[in-house]
């Protein structure tokens, strides 16, 4: 009886090589490629009792990054003052400038019933 050795042999099969299939992608490769190129999910949900429509729920996801989102024409979020600082400032000043106008419509109308009056 001969004994042989307990190392466990390599098979050409289980070695990686040129001819080995793609390798799987880990979740950071999937996220970076979705959010590089964007995707769209997109469905309608319609609730119909006997041909009469009651109920019609548009539904539209689009996942990337801001880069991505911009590269197309999606920003809403610039104007948005509870998600950009930008907006919220411009809103502010917006408000501050309106104020001014009206501030300085009074005074002028003061001036005038002044100059009026003396």
């Amino acid at each position: 009886m001969t004994q042989g050795s307990l190392a466990p042999s390599e098979s050409p099969a289980l070695s990686p090589g040129p001819l080995s299939g793609p390798q799987p992608a880990n979740l950071g490769d999937i996220l970076e490629r979705v959010l590089d190129k964007g995707i769209v999910i997109a469905g309608d949900i319609r609730v119909n009792l006997l041909d009469i429509e009651l109920l019609t729920i548009k539904l539209r996801l689009v996942i990337a990054s801001l880069d991505t989102a911009s590269q197309v024409g999606i920003n809403w979020w610039k104007a948005d003052p509870w998600l950009s600082a930008d907006a919220a400032n411009g809103s502010d000043k917006r408000a501050l400038e309106e104020e001014n106008r009206q501030l300085r419509s009074r005074v002028r109308a003061l001036e005038s019933r002044s100059r009026h009056d003396g």
